[in-house]
């Protein structure tokens, strides 16, 4: 092949390795300027995520803030209102407490009066005396019966701690263990409370 045409072969190849080199150029060009693209792309979505998430946290934290104030006034209310429920229950006991004390009072006092009938009169009956101090008895009973005192019964009961105070066992082979055997001292309870228990012995055979 003659030598102008080898030459002539070679420029041809030269000049299509440089296009090709050219076009890879480009191609790595616009391959990287499409990664810087996407990149830029990538961090403004990252920018606006993050001041999406923000938003996000402050609406969250404003919420918070606002149910912890609502739940504090909320607390707060309930406590005027304790405090207001007390004193006003104090204060309604006191009361209450009153009225009952001057009922009772105002029941007793015609056993006031016949106590002074009775210390005024000549003592020279001593029948009549007793019948009046027995009368005077039953008329307090009823006083104390309409105010709700309740006698503790004991006869023929077992013992119960609840009602009764045991200071005493003893024997008696007539009765079971843990039945009353005497009554020492009268107990009482007002309108189911127990006041006084009753004073008993206790048999334990």
């Amino acid at each position: 092949m003659p030598s102008f045409m080898k030459d002539e072969l070679k420029k041809k190849d030269e000049q299509k390795l440089d296009e090709m080199q050219q076009e890879i150029d480009q191609a790595a060009m616009a391959e990287e300027e499409a990664d810087a693209e996407d990149a830029k792309e990538a961090e403004d979505a990252g920018a606006d995520e993050e001041a999406s998430s923000a938003d996000e946290a402050q609406q969250q934290v404003e919420k918070l803030e606002a149910e912890l104030k609502e739940q504090t006034d909320r607390a707060l209310r309930l406590q005027a209102d304790f405090e207001n429920f007390r004193r006003r229950t104090s204060k309604e006991k006191e009361e209450l407490a009153a009225v009952v004390t001057q009922g009772i009072l105002k029941d007793m006092l015609p056993l006031l009066d016949n106590f002074e009938r009775a210390m005024a009169a000549e003592a020279k009956d001593g029948e009549a005396f007793q019948k009046g101090v027995e009368m005077i008895f039953t008329q307090f009973g009823e006083v104390l019966k309409k105010n709700g005192l309740e006698k503790i019964e004991t006869e023929g009961q077992k013992f119960d701690p609840n009602f009764h105070q045991a200071v005493m066992r003893v024997q008696n082979e007539e009765l079971e263990d843990d039945d009353i055997a005497q009554e020492l001292q009268k107990g009482y309870m007002v309108k189911g409370w127990v006041i006084r228990p009753s004073m008993v012995q206790v048999v334990a055979n």
